[in-house]
Order: C-alpha cells, then structure tokens, then sequence
C-alpha cells in the first residue's frame, strides 16, 4: 500500500506540474526589444527584416515565415549561431507559436543580452501570421 500511495502521489505532482507549466503565457514585453503585433510584424517583413523561428523543428517543418532563419532556441540558439545570421545592429524579428509558447520571449531576450540592438519581439507568433493571411512556406 505504502508503494502505491507513492506511485499516486508522483504521478499527481506530474500532473500538476504539467496542468501548470501548459497554463504559462509569454510576457507581453521584453526589456530592450520591441514588441510587435502582426501589423507591425508584415511592415518588417515587406522592409526585408530578418526574421528568425525558434519554434522546434516539426514546427519548422510544418510550414513558416517565407525566408525565416531557423534557429531551434534549446538545440541551437546561441550568440554564434545567431550572430552567423544577422549582424549585431540589425533589425531582427523573433517569433515561435504564439503567447502560450515562451521560446520567442526567452530568445529575443538573449539577443538583447548579447549586444543584439535591434530586436522585434513577435508574440503573436507564427499562427497569427498564418490567420492573418500573410505569406507562408
């Protein structure tokens, strides 16, 4: 009885662990980038601006910003990587799935943190890209 009663109280606490962390929403802004709405994110986009995805790769796949550089933000994302791509004083859009995903956030905050100057972060995300009818690939 004494292992079952431990086996239920493990599984419990996963459960509670996982009925929270899928509740977590991103923050609306992060400090030293600009955040962005869709709007704004398809001006970007028609004035050539890097955008990058850091959703992982079945996301990816899955279809994304036309010309978007992927950069999987917990198998990739780094100052190296990112900085192969998009020079330091550039403007740079960062996107993943939208408000329930917390990849883009924690990304454009790195960006910041390593001297990126110009960073737009894009909470919306690329599913409300996608319903707004923008190009997608």
């Amino acid at each position: 009885m004494k292992y079952v009663s431990r086996i239920l109280t493990i599984v419990f606490s996963i459960f509670l662990t996982t009925s929270v962390s899928a509740d977590e929403v991103s923050p609306t802004d992060v400090p030293g980038a600009t955040t962005v709405n869709t709007a704004e994110a398809k001006a970007l986009f028609d004035e050539g601006v890097y955008f990058v995805d850091v959703r992982k790769d079945s996301d990816w796949e899955a279809g994304r910003v036309p010309d978007a550089i992927h950069i999987e933000l917990k198998k990739v994302f780094s100052d190296e990587t990112l900085t192969a791509e998009v020079e330091k004083d550039a403007k740079v859009v960062i996107y993943c799935n939208g408000e329930k995903c917390l990849r883009s956030s924690q990304a454009a905050a790195k960006a910041v943190e390593w001297g990126f100057s110009n960073v737009y972060y894009y909470r919306d995300g690329f599913p409300a890209w996608k319903a707004a009818g923008n190009p997608v690939e």
